[in-house]
Formats: structure tokens, sequence, C-alpha cells
């Protein structure tokens, strides 16, 4: 029989916890940030379709503007791309080796944020310059368009912006 006198095991629960559960908890968060970015990166790559016909690629990056060429013209500025980004310097294996460096950072005891976001910086300048690029490639083939050709492509850009503004309103209900 219990009485009001005995102990319960609520005493040996500790109300703070201690700085390795911390890094513990801040280390696992970060990991599951890399997982989610890793996935994330995956469906840009293989997830998803355009039409149904092939899977996103370095040459749709551009969203709207990009989907709105024509097959061969997408194809294009898409070679052109991946040409300027290997003339550059990038790689697949500096990408790669930028991605592993992260993944140590993350794993390092003790954990140094300001490591990391360095590192997180470093990745965001990469995917800057890429996109510059691909504006820069892109304006320089709109250039090229005669007015007919550019006025198509401004009607199916334009038709592609109104299907995105269409499912935004379903989904959501927002018009904005």
């Amino acid at each position: 029989m219990a009485t009001g006198t005995d102990k319960t095991n609520d005493d040996k629960c500790p109300t703070r916890l201690g700085p390795w559960v911390r890094g513990l908890l801040v280390v696992s968060l970060a990991f599951n940030l890399l997982v989610v970015g890793v996935i994330g990166s995956w469906a840009l790559r293989h997830g998803g379709t355009h039409g149904g016909h092939h899977p996103s690629r370095l040459d749709m990056a551009g969203g709207p503007l990009t989907r709105a060429l024509n097959d061969e013209d997408r194809r294009e500025i898409g070679e052109k791309m991946r040409g300027a980004y290997r003339d550059g310097g990038r790689t697949r294996a500096a990408q790669r080796a930028g991605f592993d460096a992260l993944v140590a950072d993350l794993r390092a005891v003790p954990f140094d944020p300001a490591t990391v976001a360095a590192r997180m910086s470093e990745q965001r300048e990469g995917f800057r310059e890429r996109f510059e690029m691909g504006q820069r490639l892109l304006l320089d083939h709109l250039a090229t368009m005669s007015d007919a050709e550019r006025a198509a492509y401004a009607d199916r850009l334009e038709a592609r912006i109104d299907e995105y503004r269409a499912r935004r309103v379903e989904r959501t209900g927002d018009r904005d």
C-alpha cells in the first residue's frame, strides 16, 4: 500500500538537459535539414515532370521563363549553361566536395554554426551565379528571336503564369 511519504521516480528525472544532449539535438536538427535538402535536390533533379515527358533539369531551373520556350530552344540553352558551367571551372566533383565538407562540418564536435553558415553561403553564391548565367543566356537567346517568335514566347509565358495562378487559387484560395 502506498503512503503519502513514498518517494516516486520523479525525483530521479533531471530538470535540465545536459550539454551533450543539447549538442545531440543540434546535430540531429542539422542532419534532418540536410536530409530534407537532399530529398529536395533529388526531387528537383528526378522528380516531377514538365509536360509528362522528362524530369526536371538544369535548363528548367528558370521556372516559367524557360518552360515557355519550345523544347529545342530549352535544350540549346541548357547545353550552353552546362558548357559555361564547366568552362567556369565548376564541376560536379567540386559541388560534391562542397556538400561532403558541409556534412563533415555538421558532424564536427563541437558543432560550429559559423563554419556551417559559411559553407552554406558558398553554396548559395554558386546557385546565384548559375541563376544569373541562365538569365544572361536566356536574354541572349530572346535577342536572336524574330518579333513573331518573341510574341509567341510571350503568349506561352503568359499562359504558364495564368496556369500557375489558377492552381494557386484552387489550392489556397489566395487570389493575390
